[in-house]
């Protein structure tokens, strides 16, 4: 028997290496499959989740409004009416000391613009260099209508965007790419919304949005207040909600511009021919 010992034991060591190794790696196996399940578990606090929220509820806003522009062509200061609705609807009643001076209406396919005080109607492509032109907002129409609801133009906020912030000051600052391969910044504070900051696909600031003054109305707590900065035009646009009312039922008529027949009517240049429109003259 003790011939056998030295044998016996080789016999052990020989198939406990494998054993061990084996061991290891189903281990080793395991330890990588819980991994994803701990990782993967995307943390969302009260401020993302209050925003992602109102972003799926909100879809329409009517409010008396200020609206102060500062630019290269000078400043300008207003009373509006604005009425917008998602995705792509929004109308600006401009008003002067003597009444309505100009009505704006777009959706993401057609801008029309009526000017009472000489019956002109003019008619064109919707983008963002026609709503910079008539409206002083420099975005396509669905992005204008997300930044006068106090959402982030440009760009949904993912659903399964992880919560991981730093900090300026006291505002709380999460990064996301965007669908366009851009960067969004969005700063909360107090809860709420409070910066919106874009980058296009090359890095270049494009736009950074300010948004204060929360009040509850009812529903939601809504900004009155918001700061937009256009880098690429170097304009600044603020808007002060007077009255704002959200989520009503707005007619589809409210963005059709119906001059009379003897209205004059400026096409603006099209890349191609357009069909009939839900923002021509009837």
């Amino acid at each position: 028997m003790s011939s056998n010992g030295p044998a016996i034991s080789m016999m052990r060591a020989a198939l406990g290496a494998p054993l061990l190794a084996l061991a290891l790696t189903i281990a080793a196996g395991c330890a990588v499959r819980q991994v994803p399940n701990q990782t993967s578990t995307l943390t969302q606090d009260a401020a993302l989740s209050s925003l992602l929220e109102r972003d799926r509820l909100l879809n329409s806003l009517q409010t008396p409004a200020i609206m102060d522009y500062s630019g290269p062509s000078g400043h300008v200061k207003a009373r509006e009416q604005l009425t917008v609705r998602r995705p792509a609807s929004l109308r600006v009643d401009a008003m002067s000391p003597l009444g309505l001076a100009l009505i704006v209406a777009a959706d993401e396919r057609q801008i029309a613009v009526f000017n009472p005080s000489d019956n002109t109607l003019i008619r064109g492509q919707a983008s963002a260099a026609t709503l910079a032109r008539f409206t002083r907002i420099p975005l396509l129409p669905a992005d204008a209508v997300r930044l006068l609801l106090g959402l982030s133009p440009g760009s949904v906020v993912p659903a399964s965007i992880s919560a991981g912030y730093r900090t300026e000051g006291d505002v709380k600052i999460l990064s996301y790419g965007g669908a366009g391969a851009g960067n969004y910044q969005l700063g909360f504070s107090g809860g709420q919304l409070v910066l919106v900051r874009a980058r296009n696909a090359a890095g270049q600031p494009e736009y950074e949005i300010h948004y204060s003054d929360y009040r509850d109305i009812g529903a939601m707590k809504f900004p009155f207040d918001l700061e937009a900065r256009f880098l690429s035009t170097a304009t600044t646009i603020k808007i002060h909600y007077l009255n704002p009312s959200i989520d009503r039922q707005i007619a589809d008529s409210t963005f059709v511009l119906s001059p009379g027949p003897a209205t004059k009517l400026i096409e603006l240049g099209f890349a191609a021919p357009l069909g009939p429109s839900r923002l021509s003259p009837g």
